[in-house]
């Protein structure tokens, strides 16, 4: 009897889905072009992709051991200009099912690098892991891991690009020493510009230190600060001018702040908390990047913060989460004038 039951319910299910096709003939065809890659045909409208038209990651895997990360890009980018040829739901599709996978990836990364923190022993491979160049890609692009040093002043200077070129100038990056020595070389006209240090000063300098407020000090190289244009009584203007000293406001006394220590208070009506490790201050939005309690109260001990309300813990150099990698504290500029501590709030 069960078996009849069976026959009898296949029987009814393939002639609704002869039914089906025979009505929706439309929709079926949309439905297998969503699921096929198509690229453009001169002479054809569309057509299924072959796999000798796609990039090798689409037609097989590739092997991993001697993979390049600029490799797999090129094999996005080749997918991304085929997918660009679909029509708008195509695309609508193949958007949401990468959304979905990269919010899978990106959950399960997560915590398996919580778990393997939690190990001191799993440490220093976590950090030699992460300089691989395929492995660090993917953790910035899911923002599990904050931009590198050598990344945020690599922004900075891009940032000053435009305002230089206006003046006939540029600056490039010479050297990283870190943690807090950054080198950099100025060229073109902004090269032995009589307002070059102030162009350094009020422009890169500060370009350098809002993007990685850790820098403690911008050396310039091959003396580009010397005027080679004054003799001739050129005057140029830095483009910075204006704002070489827009934003900063005082603090305290820089005797005021513990060393090892933390301080709270208020500037501009912002609770700050100021870090001293010799002469150097670090200053961050006093909330927990948890849940943005209050880290005030907190145990510090060796160099990091423990949160009061729900134990996260904060490296104070630099503001990392050392509990959950993907979030860190909100950071201030600060700097030392003589014994005074000065910031500027981002």
């Amino acid at each position: 009897m069960r078996a009849e039951d069976d026959r009898q319910n296949q029987s009814d299910y393939r002639g609704q889905a002869r039914a089906g096709s025979a009505s929706t003939p439309a929709r079926e065809r949309a439905a297998t072009n969503m699921v096929q890659l198509r690229v453009p045909r001169r002479g054809v409208a569309s057509a299924p992709a072959r796999a000798a038209d796609l990039p090798p990651a689409a037609a097989g895997p590739a092997s991993s051991k001697n993979t390049t990360l600029a490799q797999l890009r090129r094999d996005i980018e080749a997918l991304e200009t085929v997918i660009a040829a679909w029509d708008e739901r195509e695309r609508s599709v193949v958007a949401a099912f990468a959304r979905a996978l990269d919010a899978l990836h990106k959950e399960a990364l997560t915590r398996m690098i919580r778990a393997l923190k939690a190990s001191p022993a799993a440490a220093p491979a976590l950090r030699e892991a992460a300089g691989d160049e395929v492995v660090y890609a993917v953790l910035r692009h899911h923002g599990i891991l904050r931009p590198s040093l050598h990344e945020r002043v690599d922004a900075a200077l891009a940032s000053v690009r435009p305002q230089l070129a206006a003046h006939g100038g540029d600056v490039e990056l010479v050297a990283l020493e870190p943690p807090d020595v950054v080198s950099v070389r100025l060229l073109g006209s902004c090269d032995g510009c009589s307002a070059a240090g102030l162009t350094m000063k009020a422009g890169v300098e500060k370009a350098i230190v809002d993007h990685a407020p850790e820098i403690r000090r911008v050396r310039v190289v091959n003396g580009s600060l010397t005027s080679k244009s004054a003799a001739a009584g050129v005057q140029f203007v830095s483009p910075f001018a204006a704002a070489e000293e827009e934003g900063w406001v005082f603090a305290t006394r820089l005797a005021e702040v513990p060393e090892g220590g933390v301080l709270a208070l208020e500037v501009a009506g912002r609770s700050v908390l100021l870090s001293r490790s010799g002469g150097s201050v670090s200053c961050f939005e006093n909330a927990c990047a948890h849940l943005g309690m209050p880290l005030d109260g907190g145990e510090v001990q060796a160099g990091v913060i423990t949160c009061p309300h729900h134990g996260f813990r904060f490296a104070l150099e630099s503001g990392e989460c050392l509990t959950v990698p993907e979030v860190q504290l909100q950071t201030h500029a600060a700097r030392v004038r003589g014994e005074l501590v000065e910031v500027r709030l981002s």
